[in-house]
């Protein structure tokens, strides 16, 4: 009896390992900390910001890193389910043996390797920011852990980061993310490069084409299709077009506030992606979930916003639909310009909007309909002016993201309505297909 109270007593004591022993498993990944994954998704979007990373790469680099998150301490619950078997084309993922593991030490090996991983190109300078978090937070662990639980736990990181990079690779990034772009032919409403830098061929054309995660395919949820393009001025479309333009030239204080606080561009930002990673981050250490509950959530959000980029842009360039600074200047004001840069690529439909729909969507059906503080812009540092914004549900939240876009002048109302109905869509998706508990 006395040896089993020590033995229990020094178990008690090691920082979130799990044991499984003679054929009984113990676990402890559900009371650990999630510290140690918002760090490192905090450096992710710093990563995704310096980088200058496209929000549909962005997407994909969160929804990766997510799922080896997810997958990397699963095994140390006694609740959570892996994701194998579940997503498209992941057939397995390495398990750990019956020993003792610590799961922050799993964590700091396989985000750090996912997340060098899954980028084509990544600049000295960031390489060198995720090393030096590693080691730092690598010498934190190796202080605390005994020498052979710190390298199993290690060598499991790598071993299932290393199994969702080539699970990654075989999505058809490869293949589609950089392909020639056709412009359809006889298309009066059809994109063309858009003022005031009219820049050539548009983002990500083939994005569409590669496998979800959840998804059958990037048709999947597509947005039913835009009014009937015409120039007439009686015209369903030309209303639209007109409301932009009309908005445009009457924007508010707010409304200008608004457009800034979700433009999340590429190079200034973590993208819109990462503004919903950012919000996972505050929703864990706000509520302090555990190391397990967190992951779920990245994974969730991860998971959502990677599909709903497939889905959008398999939208857009199936529809190739011109953006409304394009349609204002030929049909209503030939010197009119959106007051946030127009993005090269379709409009319809809008990118934020799916995200945002499929994110809130996830996020509610975890945590419920729940206000918040966004404080995604103060926490990076970003535009000192845009204060934290508050939000009865996270509906509302994208609700707002989607109406920014009408604001900034860059898509018509129904680019945002149809997107949000989308991204809702998708989000259901996900929670019908993916299960994460036992």
């Amino acid at each position: 009896m006395l040896l089993q109270g020590i033995l229990s007593l020094a178990l008690f004591l090691l920082p979130a390992p799990s044991l499984a022993a003679a054929g009984r498993q113990v676990h402890f990944a559900d009371e650990a900390p999630s510290k140690l994954a918002t760090t490192w998704f905090d450096l992710l979007y710093e990563v995704v910001k310096d980088e200058k990373t496209p929000p549909p790469l962005a997407s994909r680099v969160y929804g990766i890193a997510a799922v080896a998150l997810y997958e990397s301490v699963v095994s140390g619950s006694k609740e959570q389910r892996s994701l194998a078997g579940q997503l498209n084309g992941l057939s397995s993922v390495p398990r750990p043996s019956d020993a003792i593991y610590d799961w922050p030490a799993v964590v700091n090996a396989a985000l750090p390797n996912s997340i060098r991983g899954v980028f084509s190109y990544i600049s000295p300078n960031t390489l060198g920011r995720i090393n030096s978090l590693e080691r730092k937070l690598d010498g934190e662990l190796r202080g605390r852990l005994a020498a052979d639980v710190y390298e199993r736990s290690s060598a499991h990181g790598r071993a299932v980061s290393g199994a969702i990079l080539a699970w990654a690779a075989t999505d058809g990034f490869a293949l589609h993310n950089d392909c020639p772009y056709v412009q359809p032919a006889g298309s009066a409403g059809g994109w063309r490069p858009t003022p005031p830098g009219f820049g050539g061929k548009p983002l990500q054309p083939c994005w569409g084409q590669l496998r979800p995660m959840a998804l059958k395919s990037g048709q999947e949820c597509a947005a039913p299709g835009a009014p009937k393009f015409s120039d007439s001025t009686n015209s369903e479309f030309y209303a639209a077009g007109a409301e932009v333009h009309k908005i445009g030239l009457g924007l508010s204080a707010e409304q200008k506030i608004i457009a800034d606080y979700w433009a999340d561009n590429a190079g200034d930002s973590g993208t819109p992606p990462g503004h919903w990673i950012a919000i996972t981050s505050q929703i864990a250490r706000k509520d302090n979930l555990s190391l397990v509950k967190a992951a779920e959530a990245y994974a969730r959000v991860g998971i959502a916003v990677h599909d709903a980029f497939i889905g959008c842009w398999y939208t857009k360039y199936l529809h190739n639909l011109k953006r409304p600074v394009t349609y204002i200047n030929d049909n209503v004001h030939g010197q009119w310009r959106s007051y946030i840069a127009t993005p090269p690529f379709p409009s319809y439909p809008s990118g934020h909007a799916v995200q945002s729909g499929a994110a809130a969507k996830v996020l509610t059906d975890m945590f419920g309909a729940r206000g918040f503080t966004d404080t995604t812009h103060s926490d990076h540092g970003l535009k000192p002016a845009l204060r934290p914004r508050a939000f009865k549900s996270f509906q509302q939240a994208a609700a707002e993201a989607a109406q920014s876009r009408l604001y900034g002048g860059i898509h018509y109302g129904f680019d945002n309505s149809d997107g949000l109905a989308s991204g809702d869509c998708i989000g259901r998706a996900v929670l019908e297909r993916v299960k994460f508990r036992n």
